[in-house]
């Protein structure tokens, strides 16, 4: 994809640049000291982590979490993947973010497109075209 200036928030670590996910993944957290388990919805970052003991030295693929939820999220990934395909073709360029269904809902602004069926939804913000002519002031540089 080439999604270089379309960015994807995660639920604690910022943006990530949507061209950097090679992967969407929903799983199912263990329930650990009594609190209930919980369904992250992941992207895949095409960096690798690794860290070491005295057994050896493991690596894997880095992923960030753009929501949780008590539900299966269902279809997520996939109506995730479409619209980074839908954003792709037209060039776009903005942030899109996550958000759970059940989660208060926020008014679309202009441009803003809304995506997602069921239990998880993502909301494209485009950024703000400068008025043609005027690139070069200090707040578009």
């Amino acid at each position: 994809m080439g999604l270089t200036n379309v960015w994807v928030q995660t639920q604690g670590d910022g943006l990530v640049r949507a061209d950097q996910v090679v992967g969407i993944d929903a799983h199912r957290t263990p329930a650990l000291g009594g609190k209930p388990s919980r369904w992250l919805l992941d992207v895949v970052l095409s960096a690798s982590i690794g860290s070491g003991s005295r057994e050896g030295w493991t690596a894997t693929v880095l992923h960030r979490t753009l929501v949780q939820t008590s539900d299966d999220p269902g279809d997520a990934p996939a109506a995730l993947a479409r619209l980074l395909a839908q954003l792709d073709a037209v060039s776009a360029a903005g942030v899109v973010a996550t958000h759970r269904a059940d989660a208060p809902d926020r008014e679309p602004g202009d441009g803003d497109l809304v995506a997602g069926a069921g239990r998880v939804r993502f909301r494209f913000v485009p950024f703000a075209d400068p008025t043609p002519g005027h690139h070069t002031g200090a707040e578009y540089l």
